[in-house]
C-alpha cells in the first residue's frame, strides 16, 4: 500500500539510498545481522521520521529483520518524493508526499497508525499522540516505541506526568551517541548547509542570532562562528546563557538581538520565540529560519498578517514587506530549515542515531512485557555498543582499564 507522488521517480530515490548506504556502515552491519536473525518477524513497525534517503535506509534495515513497515514523514516539506517512490517500489507501505496540506499530513499519520503497529518509531511525537488520543483500542498491540527528538520527548514527558503514556517509549534523543553528535554536529552542519544553499549569501562578517543554546543551538552557533559570523545567543536558562558567554558568544535578550541580526536561527523547541515586536525592529533584509521541530518558533502567521506585501525572493524564501518599508525574509515557511531547505544531517551522523533507533527497537522486542509504561533511557549497553562500532569503523583504538584500575574505581 502506498500514497506517493509518482512511482516513476523511484530510480532517483534508489540512487540516493545507495549513496547513503555506502556511508552508513553501522546500519549496514545491522542489516546483515537482522537478515540472519529476523528479530522483527511477524511485527508491524510504524515510523514517522523525515522521509529522505537516510530514513529510507533505516526502514530497509528494519525490513531486513522481517518487520512489516508502515512509513510516513514527520514534516510536509521534508519528504523527498523520489525516496518515497523507491521505498514503495521496494515493497514498503509508505504514505508521504512533499508539500501536502495539514489535512493530508494527518491522513498519512492515520494510515500508519491504523496498521495496528507493534512498535512505533516517532520524530516529534505525532504518532504517539495520535494513537493515545484517537485510537486507544490499538494501544494494546504496542510493545513500545522510540522517540528521536527533543520536542518529542518533551511531549512524552508531559503525557507521562499526566499519567497518559500507556506504553514504554525509549528516549533515543537523550543517548550520548545521539545528542553529542546528531544534535550538535549534525544540526550545526545541516542548518548552515540549508541556509547557504537557499540564500547563496556569505555568513562571514554577518551578525547571526541563535535562539536556544541546547545541543542543537551549540552546534548552530559553533558552525556560524567557524564561518566567520559574529554570533549572539538568546536563552531563558541562566546556566546555558552563562555557558554561551564563556564559549565566546554575545548573550542578550531577543528584544535586544532583534535590532542587530542579519540571520536568525531558532532552535528552542518552544513557540513564539520571534514575534511581532521583534519583526518591527529588525533590519531590512534580515533572514529568519527555524531549526526546531515545529513551525511555531518564528510567528510566520503574524508576519503574514502584518505585512503589506509578500513575494517570493528566491526559491524557498518568502519576503514580507512591513509598513515601515523593511522586508524580512523567511526560509522554508519557518519549517525545519535543514530538511525543508536541505538534505538533513550528514549520513555518517545519522548512521549513529539510526543505529540507536534500530537497536532500541530490538531491545523493546527482546524485553516485551517486561518494561513499564513511561519514558525510558536508552540502555547504556546500546550507547556503548554504537560508540565501539563507530570507533572500529574509524580505525580508532582506546585504552581499557586494568584490573587494578577497576578495583580502584570500584567498577
Amino acid at each position: 500500500m502506498h500514497d506517493i507522488k509518482d512511482i516513476s521517480l523511484a530510480p532517483g530515490g534508489h540512487s540516493k539510498i545507495a549513496w547513503v548506504k555506502q556511508n552508513m556502515p553501522l546500519l549496514h552491519g545491522l542489516e546483515e545481522e537482522f537478515a540472519a536473525s529476523k528479530p522483527f518477524k511477524g511485527l508491524r513497525v510504524a515510523l514517522s521520521i523525515h522521509l529522505e534517503a537516510k530514513t529510507a535506509y533505516l526502514c530497509l534495515v528494519l525490513r531486513a529483520g522481517c518487520a512489516d513497515m508502515f512509513v510516513t514523514g514527520s514534516n510536509p516539506l521534508s519528504t523527498q518524493d523520489d525516496v518515497a517512490a523507491a521505498l514503495a517500489e521496494s515493497g514498503i507501505n509508505v504514505f508521504a508526499r512533499h508539500g501536502v496540506s495539514a489535512e493530508e499530513y494527518d491522513i498519512h499519520l492515520r494510515r500508519v497508525i491504523e496498521a495496528a503497529p507493534d512498535i512505533i518509531i516517532d520524530d516529534g511525537g505525532d504518532l504517539v499522540s495520535l494513537i493515545h488520543g484517537e485510537y486507544p483500542a490499538l494501544i494494546k498491540n504496542v510493545i513500545g516505541g522510540c522517540e528521536e527528538t527533543t520536542t518529542g520527548i518533551l511531549r512524552l514527558e508531559s503525557m507521562e506526568r499526566d499519567g497518559k503514556l500507556l506504553f514504554p517509549m525509549i528516549a533515543v534523543n537523550n543517548a550520548r551517541c545521539k545528542y553529542l553528535f546528531d544534535n550538535r554536529y549534525g544540526t550545526g552542519q545541516s542548518v548552515w548547509d540549508g541556509i547557504n544553499r537557499t540564500t547563496n549569501l556569505i555568513a562571514a562578517g554577518k551578525n547571526v542570532v541563535v535562539a536556544g543554546y541546547g545541543w542543537c543551538g551549540k552546534g548552530v552557533a559553533m558552525r556560524a562562528k567557524g564561518l566567520g559570523a559574529h554570533v549572539t545567543v538568546t536563552e531563558i536558562d541562566p546556566v546555558k546563557a552563562l555557558e554561551a558567554h564563556m564559549d565566546g558568544f554575545s548573550v542578550m535578550t531577543m528584544d535586544e538581538a532583534a535590532e542587530t541580526g542579519d540571520f536568525f536561527v531558532t532552535v528552542t523547541g518552544c513557540r513564539d520565540v520571534i514575534t511581532e515586536r521583534h519583526f518591527n525592529v529588525m533590519r531590512d533584509g534580515a533572514i529568519l529560519c527555524n531549526a526546531g521541530h515545529f513551525d511555531v518558533e518564528v510567528d510566520v502567521a503574524c508576519l503574514k498578517r502584518i505585512a503589506v506585501e509578500a513575494s517570493e525572493q528566491r526559491a524557498n524564501i518568502m519576503g514580507y514587506t512591513l509598513s515601515n518599508g523593511r522586508t524580512l525574509n523567511v526560509i522554508a515557511e519557518g519549517r525545519l530549515v535543514n530538511l525543508a531547505a536541505g538534505d538533513g544531517h550528514p549520513a555518517e551522523i545519522m548512521d549513529m542515531s539510526f543505529a540507536i533507533q534500530a537497536l532500541s527497537a530490538l531491545y523493546l522486542v527482546n524485553n516485551r512485557g517486561k518494561l513499564n509504561p513511561g519514558v525510558l533511557p536508552v540502555p547504556e549497553e546500546i550507547d556503548q555498543s554504537v560508540a565501539v562500532r563507530e570507533l572500529g569503523h574509524c580505525g580508532l583504538k582506546i585504552d581499557a582499564l586494568t584490573e587494578d584500575q577497576k578495583k580502584y574505581l570500584g567498577v
